[in-house]
């Protein structure tokens, strides 16, 4: 999944410090979030300008220190929607099996990073495959998670919102980034109703499925935004978990079953 940051971005600077509780003398004291990941083990740390990024050491200084400004880029952006400042926590453990069990996951299948709590996991192997485009949007969709909750709300919203956010300066057409739901729709196949969460396993069996269920709900919320304004969305978004989807939703005159069959209309739109 996938502006450059209008404020500058320094490189981190590399550091060990002990998987221990105590750290060494002169070490970085990292928040709750980062700590005693790998027990036993170093743990390597590289700071951008707001980002904060660890991994289990000994690691390459130059991977931690891009990561870090990649992170400091999806944090500036995050920002500019919801208003408040953004210090990225992002945490690279060794392998895909790792990122599971920091998660507490069977697996990841599908997944290039997660957000956990107030950090953000990057699933090593599948994200080493993206394209810059791809990691920015990545990155912005976790740490969007991580900013502005999930709680509360049905997962077409926060994965959708999310993904409005990722890809709201990546300057790729629509289509190109719902390409497995344009093929669908193309073929005559156009969405019923909104995704639920079975949509979203990331269990490995169905990979264009999962694809399918994070556009549709992009474009959900992508047809909120272009209708009502971004304002109106991300209020509608914090309504929605003080209020609930259904009180949010017949603020703005709507229903889950009235805005379904305008995004079905705007899908159509967009993809045919």
């Amino acid at each position: 999944m996938f502006e450059v940051s209008r404020r500058a971005v320094v490189s981190g600077l590399l550091l060990l410090v002990p998987a221990a509780a105590t750290p060494l003398p002169d070490a970085p004291i990292l928040p709750p979030e980062l700590r005693d990941l790998w027990p036993g083990r170093r743990t390597a740390v590289s700071r951008g300008a707001r980002a904060t990024v660890v991994a289990p050491g000994p690691a390459r200084r130059e991977p931690l220190d891009e990561l870090a400004r990649e992170a400091d880029t999806a944090g500036a952006r995050v920002s500019a929607v919801l208003g408040r400042p953004v210090r990225p926590l992002i945490v690279l453990p060794e392998s895909d099996r790792d990122a599971a069990r920091l998660a507490g996951a069977a697996r990841l299948d599908g997944l290039a990073a997660v957000a956990d709590g107030g950090r953000v996991i990057v699933v090593p192997e599948a994200f080493a495959t993206l394209s810059r485009t791809g990691r920015d949007v990545v990155l912005t969709h976790e740490l969007t998670h991580v900013v502005a909750g999930t709680e509360g709300l049905p997962v077409w919203l926060y994965e959708g919102f999310a993904d409005y956010v990722g890809y709201r300066d990546a300057g790729l057409p629509v289509k190109t980034a719902a390409a497995e739901l344009a093929a669908e729709v193309r073929a005559g196949r156009l969405p019923n109703a909104l995704p639920g969460p079975a949509a979203f396993a990331a269990d490995g069996r169905d990979p264009d499925r999962l694809a399918r269920a994070y556009q549709e709900a992009w474009l959900a919320c992508r047809f909120l935004a272009d209708r009502f304004g971004e304002g109106t969305l991300v209020w509608l978004y914090r309504a929605a978990r003080a209020r609930g989807v259904d009180q949010a939703l017949a603020s703005l005159g709507l229903s889950v079953a009235t805005l379904t069959a305008r995004w079905r209309a705007y899908v159509r739109e967009q993809l045919v």
